[in-house]
């Protein structure tokens, strides 16, 4: 497939959405953007991404990705919330499957900008989900 779509159902193609940014051929120009990217970077199995977009005060050690990690299947993007200039909320519903078993992750991030780059800081799951995973 020459243009395929991006991952984050964005509904635009991967090569005009998220990859220019885990590329770094551009910065995120918001948090909802980076929320997107960090989704189609945990679709990809990009690790070197997701802990550069991780802030430092938050950032977990390698490796991210266990012997058998999700397969992410969905992102719906519910609410994207700025606070001001250089903190916003995102809240999302990302869908995978783990041994063939559907889950979902509905989770409100939290991000900071600093030097002109967003980074996720950390977030809320909201209860019933029994899910991990952090996109």
């Amino acid at each position: 497939m020459k243009n395929p779509p991006c991952p984050c159902n964005s509904g635009k193609s991967a090569a005009h959405c998220c990859l220019p940014i885990i590329n770094g051929q551009q910065p995120a120009p918001s948090a909802e953007a980076l929320m997107r990217a960090r989704y189609t970077a945990f679709t990809l199995k990009d690790e070197a991404y997701l802990l550069a977009s991780w802030h430092p005060s938050s950032r977990p050690q390698p490796p991210l990705f266990d012997t058998s990690p999700p397969k992410w299947i969905g992102l719906q993007v519910r609410a994207h919330r700025p606070l001001d200039a250089d903190h916003a909320e995102v809240e999302f519903v990302a869908r995978y499957r783990i041994g063939g078993r559907a889950q979902r992750l509905h989770e409100t991030s939290r991000f900071v900008r600093e030097h002109g780059l967003w980074y996720y800081v950390d977030g809320d799951i909201h209860e019933g989900n029994g899910d991990e995973g952090t996109p």
